[in-house]
């Protein structure tokens, strides 16, 4: 697991906007509500949750000097 700052990845950022499966589940509705990842994958979604808590990127940062 990581804790600290996330090095940002400009081609992984445009890749995960550009995917053809993310086109492909938005243009159809086939995204489950909020909270879902729970009951589709578990451990996945303990794992984000913790993930989302030890580390910060930019974007945070930035939200600081606000």
């Amino acid at each position: 697991m990581k804790f600290g700052m996330r090095k940002p990845s400009l081609k992984k950022s445009i890749a995960a906007r550009t995917s053809v499966k993310r086109y492909v589940r938005h243009s159809l509705g086939l995204k489950a509500p909020r909270g879902y990842g729970w009951i589709t994958n578990s451990k996945k979604a303990a794992y984000n949750r913790v993930y989302h808590r030890t580390t910060f990127g930019l974007s945070d940062i930035f939200k600081l000097f606000k």
